[in-house]
């Protein structure tokens, strides 16, 4: 058992709600560009602080005169986009609860979710979107309001608020106080029905305001530079959500990109110029793999091994420098680390928009290499950890010291313990109220103010925690091995080939996997080898990319003892996704789906 504390920063006490931010930011400087936003023709153009208040209070008293009241739900079912935040702002200025769905959500999911949490309004994107709410609007007999963003939504409600006084506005924001409920943000649910998170005003001034006081640099920018974020991550999840309440309450420019294609956030990521990005290591590993498949097609393979072999060499020397365990870079590898800096990791800053030299990573563990790697190119990304119930991140890697590898230390004002069985527990104010309408599961995670995360880890001497699996996918062998997956599909998952990996063995003689391939990374490999393109049904039996894949597996067993090892595996011919139910909508497996559709070959790895 280990526990370690960082005590908080100093801070004044909260007051109001989240939705002040706004008012008062356009009251001291409203010519400060505070967003970016796409016009029709895909140009970025400006939003000041004035600008983005005067749209909140039109589309709040909208909102009023629509019939939406304080403590009304109104789900938001939507892509990232400038009019989610403009949806967030307007309904905490009159003190109603967005509430967020996933726009990949099934009729089904979303009939449970409206269900659960009584919503009294809708806000869709699109008409794919109405006609899913529609499909189950029979039984939703509380839903009275839908409204679609891409048929006017936004202006149809600024009209009808237009005769509304300003000041109807003010009264309900007024009334707004940290410990009102700000949303209910509901679990993926990985191994069950999704559960509504009960988050408070005070929640995300917690998490919001302690990131930003202490990753000042990440959200500073350079001096002279104007901070600015280009937001990815879906909004429908409490990271992008809290990254986007820091990047108002900090001042920091925001834009939004709907699309994960490298064929629509490339241009957009030139465009903006962020100066920080925030992402989950999938999209990480893919700019590195894409890098180096450039790189192989132009023939400069082993200058970029040998570049990417010196950033990391460069990123642990200065690691261990912060650690007081070495000098930090020599004056070889630093002559060595300036060549490739110019030739190699130039390039790869550029595809990040140029500007971009910290970025911060949650929803999964990074490979400590990749780390090591971005961080010497240029672009330091600061691993995180956290959940839905602890409104995003409990822990994080300091910025003067960075342990790649790990999830970092707790926030300031947060605990984390480790209990007997290993499961890590934390303590602090972004902690959520708990499960609406669940008492009993409320129960079994709160403590005594420690939140059970459900996930294992373990603490080191400096207070860096490291997450190595989840208590409810611990596989036990009929041998009665017990083993965390974890740790063996992300290792085989590291190589460039594979896309994802489950790992099997639950009450079996051994451990066995499901690997799913990249198809963009496998149609280059084989342009390399001059070999023609494969239908998937040949693809999963070529002998060649069997031995590829069998080196990655061999690979990760190198992690774990020979009872815990990868015995045999299966390729599969598509992916796992989540319109076939395999994948929750922040890109997590579903375990016990992906064993049931592929029940015929899990069985066939054990004859």
């Amino acid at each position: 058992m280990r526990e370690f504390t960082v005590p908080p920063l100093p801070a004044t006490p909260y007051a109001g709600g989240l939705a002040d931010a706004v008012f008062d930011h356009a009251l001291d400087e409203p010519d400060r560009v505070a967003l970016g936003r796409k016009d029709a023709g895909g140009v970025w153009r400006d939003v000041t602080s004035a600008a983005f208040r005067d749209e909140v209070l039109a589309l709040a008293k909208g909102l009023l005169a629509q019939g939406v009241r304080f403590g009304d739900r109104v789900a938001i079912m939507s892509r990232t986009r400038y009019e989610w935040t403009l949806f967030d702002f307007a309904l905490w200025s009159v003190g109603a609860q967005p509430v967020p769905v996933y726009p990949t959500s099934s009729a089904e999911q979303i009939h449970w979710m409206m269900h659960d949490a009584g919503i009294s309004a809708c806000v869709v994107e699109n008409e794919d979107h109405a006609m899913t709410v529609g499909s189950v609007i029979d039984r939703l007999p509380g839903l009275g309001r839908l409204w679609q963003l891409d048929a006017g939504a936004v202006e149809e409600l600024y009209a009808a608020g237009a005769a509304l006084d300003d000041e109807v506005v003010h009264r309900h924001r007024s009334a707004v106080t940290p410990d009102s409920v700000a949303t209910v943000i509901y679990t993926s649910g990985t191994t069950g029905r999704p559960r509504g998170c009960v988050i408070t005003h005070a929640n995300f001034m917690f998490e919001a305001d302690t990131v930003l006081a202490r990753w000042g640099p990440v959200f500073g920018g350079r001096r002279g530079e104007e901070a600015s974020t280009l937001l990815f991550l879906p909004l429908s999840h409490v990271f992008g959500r809290m990254i986007e309440i820091a990047a108002v309450r900090g001042r920091v420019r925001l834009g939004h990109q709907p699309a994960l294609q490298a064929s629509a956030l490339l241009p957009d990521l030139a465009a903006f110029r962020p100066s920080f990005i925030l992402a989950v290591p999938y999209i990480f590993e893919k700019v590195f793999h894409a890098a180096r498949r450039r790189a192989e097609t132009e023939g400069r393979a082993p200058a970029f091994d040998k570049a990417v072999e010196v950033a990391v060499r460069y990123a642990e020397a200065q690691e261990q420098r912060a650690f007081d365990l070495g000098p930090g870079p020599s004056a070889a590898l630093r002559m060595q680390h300036q060549i490739f800096d110019r030739a190699v990791y130039a390039r790869l800053r550029e595809a990040l928009g140029g500007r971009v030299r910290h970025a911060m990573s949650g929803g999964s563990a990074m490979d400590r290499r990749l780390g090591l790697f971005f961080a010497g190119a240029g672009v330091r990304i600061y691993e995180g950890y956290g959940l839905t119930e602890s409104c995003a991140a409990a822990t994080a890697n300091p910025p003067e010291r960075t342990r790649f590898g790990t999830v970092g230390r707790p926030i300031p004002g947060t605990s984390v313990h480790i209990a007997d069985d290993g499961e890590v527990w934390l303590r602090g104010g972004q902690i959520f109220a708990g499960y609406l309408n669940d008492p009993k599961a409320t129960d079994d995670a709160l403590h005594d103010g420690w939140l059970a995360t459900g996930d294992i880890g373990a603490l080191d001497d400096d207070g860096y925690l490291t997450i190595t699996g989840r208590k409810k996918e611990i596989l036990v062998t009929s041998g009665g091995k017990s083993v965390s997956p974890v740790v063996l599909e992300e290792r085989v998952r590291a190589h460039p080939l594979v896309a994802q990996c489950l790992v099997v063995g639950n009450d079996r003689p051994y451990v066995a996997a499901l690997v799913t391939i990249d198809q963009e990374a496998v149609d280059h490999w084989l342009a390399l080898r001059r070999k023609p393109p494969l239908k998937a049904a040949e693809l999963v039996r070529d002998p060649d990319l069997e031995a590829e894949i069998r080196r990655a597996v061999v690979a990760a067993n190198t992690a774990v003892s020979q009872a815990e090892s990868i015995r045999t595996f299966r390729i599969l011919a598509h992916p796992f996704s989540e319109a076939r139910g395999l994948l929750t909508p922040s890109l997590k497996l579903k375990r016990k789906a992906i064993e049931a559709s592929y029940a015929a070959e899990v069985a066939a790895l054990y004859r």
